[in-house]
């Protein structure tokens, strides 16, 4: 290839050129103008003079990179206008050549503005009486789409891209002073980079992307001149059009002035020219619904990174401003979520319940100690047609509007604005290290009746009140009548033992504890609740009445896995700017911090969480380590089918209109639920009890497959109290597991129950 060398001789000096181009200038660009207004030469040059040269540079948007925590899964992106900035080393050559070639032959001449271009625009937009020609150098060019990016209001973006004399003489100024102040290389860079090239590529690396799937130092000769003809008119020469003959001339038109400059030979160029133009194009993700489709799933954790997003003060003062920022920061963003497991979760969730079923079963994993999110299925299709879901589960809307499945872009792990489902008996945990936390050990006993007169008051109009308004609740079955502690009341989840611990730490202190555990209030009626003094008398809240996320149950739990330290639920591992540096944020009253380092706190004492952890292992059939669990559970197969420690909680709502199981292991924590998210009182039924229990099992056991079995930590101290006959458990290494076969287990079905 020929390289082009510029001789130094014969050029004006940059003040000797600046001043005479001003003359120039003003003579045949606003001649026109002046000519209808009654102006002089000497007045345009003095408004010439007035104009500012300064160019405030804006960064070019750019497109946010999203990948799976391996960090090379690309699992989507975000952008406005899809770039990505490319040094010059990583620029061919051939498409730098190209652009001059075919933008601004004489751009190694000029300082900005090119005054015989300016000189044959004059001629033209004269005899034309309008502005037919331009005449704008490359660094005009870039200098017009600067102060198009940088515009904050529509006035701004017209004035900076308006067909008008004023706004020429405005570049003009602006772009012999910018090649004062950087080089020409930096110039072309800065142009290449900004440069649209039709089919929402901005700049050379979408171009070269898009159009030919390669990157930009690999353009050959044809490729390159196809781009860089693109520039002038992208729809008029799309060589992807169903006609690429137009595409073709403008190519060749552009390989006849590389030649002419002196880019590359004559032999070159013809062979350049009879070779046809070879797409091969790449249509470039966006947004949660452009996951692959082979990882459909993904889309439902994409969209909780979206809310996360939006919730960060880090990116902005306001949702709107923080989604701008993802669409057009160019951040590189590796998430937590782990596709292996994701994979197995996805499996076991889809084995449980249909898409097509109208109930929703989902689960969520969270890492204990981080608060990253590690999956999260559910039995559905991330996607936004629904013409033909099925009817909808709600009697009052059949006929009027589609149900939420099989597709749905819905929120229904958590992460966005649905309120979520009652959660039961899982809230339990709540009662229970609220207890231990305010002083009161496992040991602490209570006679339980099957119905309980409590101390709180709901008014005759209550079902379930009884004794003057007070309400009653009761347990699932007869046989957990008698003398319960932690061990056994949590166990066989009884709910007659949990209100009156409720009763004795105060029902405001227990809401306190979940507030502290991350969950958060949607309903109407759970925000009233919540509040001090009502929460005085949110008796019920022991039993799970409350509205929440699998997300918030799972990170709630993760928290006693953790030792009591609570990390915010994030779905990021890492997020880097363009530049290549960690993200950072400043805290209120705080010192800088990279935005993806989870944000942990010692939410409950070691202690209290070990002590939480044993009366969960009675649940699980792991049995405790410090105390009796009695003679049975809610979900004693649990152990064996996850084959290593496990603790938990089972919850159903009444009449079992939900069912859940929230349990973890040393390493991992997960929530799974089964409800119709259309239709909360339609009943998910006795027979379905089982459901989240197996996915939860099944999951951990596959995602912890070949890791080794840790166990837990027992509780020591004063919080065992008085009660020190030890359980000895079935350790990991003494067990032999069933095989996962799921068991026929009979359920008693009682009329009311919460467990």
């Amino acid at each position: 290839m020929i390289k082009r060398t510029l001789a130094a001789a014969g050029r004006l000096t940059p003040l000797l050129r600046a001043g005479l181009i001003s003359g120039v200038v003003v003579a045949a660009v606003t001649y026109p103008l002046a000519a209808v207004g009654g102006l002089g030469v000497k007045a345009g040059v003095d408004y010439y003079q007035s104009l500012p040269s300064d160019l405030n540079i804006v960064p070019p948007s750019q497109t946010t990179y999203v990948y799976a925590n391996d960090g090379k899964t690309l699992m989507t992106m975000f952008y406005e206008e899809h770039r990505k900035y490319t040094p010059m080393p990583e620029i061919s050559e051939n498409i730098v050549n190209a652009i001059v070639a075919s933008e601004d032959a004489r751009f190694y001449e000029h300082n900005g503005v090119d005054t015989k271009g300016i000189v044959r625009a004059f001629v033209a937009n004269h005899s034309a009486g309008e502005v037919s020609q331009g005449a704008s150098t490359l660094t005009m060019q870039y200098v017009r789409a600067s102060l198009r990016d940088s515009a904050q209001t529509p006035a701004e973006v017209m004035q900076a891209t308006e067909q008008t004399s004023a706004r020429k003489l405005r570049e003009m100024r602006m772009a012999i002073a910018l090649e004062k102040q950087i080089s020409k290389r930096d110039i072309l860079e800065r142009y290449l980079n900004v440069a649209y090239f039709g089919h929402r590529a901005y700049g050379i690396f979408a171009a070269s992307q898009i159009f030919f799937s390669k990157l930009p130092k690999d353009l050959t000769v044809t490729e390159a001149a196809t781009l860089a003809g693109l520039v002038k008119a992208p729809s008029a020469y799309d060589p992807a059009a169903s006609d690429p003959r137009a595409a073709t001339e403008r190519r060749n038109y552009v390989i006849d002035k590389m030649k002419e400059l002196g880019y590359i030979t004559a032999a070159d160029a013809d062979k350049a020219k009879v070779l046809p133009i070879k797409l091969k194009i790449t249509v470039p993700p966006n947004d949660c619904i452009s996951v692959p489709k082979a990882y459909n799933s993904w889309g439902f954790f994409c969209d909780y990174l979206k809310s996360w997003w939006a919730s960060q003060p880090a990116f902005g003062n306001s949702a709107a401003e923080r989604e701008d920022k993802l669409r057009r920061g160019g951040y590189r963003i590796v998430t937590s979520l782990d596709p292996r497991i994701q994979k197995i979760a996805q499996r076991n969730v889809n084995n449980q319940v249909s898409a097509y079923s109208s109930f929703g079963h989902g689960i969520v994993l969270v890492q204990p100690g981080t608060g990253m999110v590690k999956a999260m299925g559910v039995n559905r299709v991330y996607s936004l047609d629904q013409k033909n879901n099925g009817e909808h589960s709600d009697p009052a809307r059949q006929g009027k509007i589609r149900g939420n499945y099989p597709n749905t872009v819905n929120p229904l792990l958590g992460g966005g604005d649905l309120p979520g489902y009652q959660a039961g008996s899982t809230f339990k945990l709540f009662t229970a290290v609220a207890a231990l936390s305010a002083g009161y050990p496992l040991s602490t006993s209570f006679y339980s009746p099957q119905r309980l007169t409590s101390q709180y008051w709901t008014g005759w109009d209550d079902p379930k009140s009884c004794a003057g308004g007070h309400w009653c609740p009761s347990n699932a079955s007869g046989a957990m009548t008698g003398t319960q502690n932690m061990w056994s009341g949590f166990g066989k989840s009884v709910n007659t033992y949990f209100v009156q611990l409720e009763q004795k730490v105060g029902a405001d202190q227990v809401v306190k504890m979940a507030e502290n555990l991350g969950l958060r209030w949607r309903s109407d009626v759970d925000q009233m609740m919540a509040k001090y003094p009502r929460s005085k008398e949110w008796g019920a809240f022991t039993l799970g009445v409350s509205d929440v996320s699998p997300l918030e149950m799972a990170n709630a739990y993760a928290t006693m896995a953790a030792d009591g330290k609570y990390c915010e639920t994030i779905p990021v591992q890492s997020i880097t700017t363009p530049e290549g540096k960690a993200a950072m944020w400043t805290p209120p009253g705080g010192a800088p911090v990279e935005i993806a380092k989870p944000r942990c706190r010692q939410a409950v004492s070691v202690q209290v969480a070990r002590g939480f952890t044993d009366i969960a292992r009675c649940v699980t059939g792991y049995g405790a380590a410090k105390g009796g669990c009695g003679s049975w559970s809610t979900a004693p197969s649990m152990y064996s089918w996850t084959e290593r420690p496990i603790a938990g909680k089972t919850g159903t709502t009444d009449d079992t209109r939900a069912a859940w199981f929230v349990g973890y292991t040393p390493e991992l924590a997960a929530a799974s639920f089964m409800s119709d998210p259309d239709n909360p009182f339609h009943v998910v039924g006795d027979w379905n009890y089982n459901v989240p229990l197996f996915s939860v099992a099944y999951t951990l056991r596959d995602a912890l497959a070949g890791q080794p079995k840790r166990s837990f930590t027992p509780p020591s101290g004063p919080i065992l109290g008085n009660n020190r006959t030890a359980m000895v458990p079935r350790s990991a290494t003494q067990s032999t597991p069933r095989k996962s076969v799921k068991p026929k287990v009979k359920v008693v079905k009682p009329k009311k129950k919460t467990r």
